[in-house]
């Protein structure tokens, strides 16, 4: 199995900012990338909302393995998009 080098939640946000402004989804800019780039990180409250609610497995989702692992993966994902504090 593949393994992203990229964070789970800037996945999920890019996904998101994507989907919105890409014409291949809900958008109207024929090259999106760019954009993308620029604004992902204002769809990362989106991400998290959408990690947060995948930490509980449908029953399909819990049989195909352990629901334990499941929600210590997502949970690792949650901690990775917590914004960094800056202590001046």
């Amino acid at each position: 199995m593949d393994v992203s080098t990229t964070p789970a939640v800037e996945r999920v946000a890019r996904v998101l900012a994507g989907q919105r402004i890409s014409t291949n989804a809900l958008g109207d800019e024929e090259s999106a990338g760019r954009h993308v780039d620029a604004v992902w990180r204002d769809y990362l409250p989106d991400a998290v909302a959408v990690l947060k609610t995948l930490r509980e497995p449908d029953p399909a989702m819990a049989a195909a393995g352990d629901p334990r692992v499941w929600e210590a993966m997502i949970l690792a994902g949650l901690e990775q998009g917590k914004p960094t504090t800056v202590v001046l």
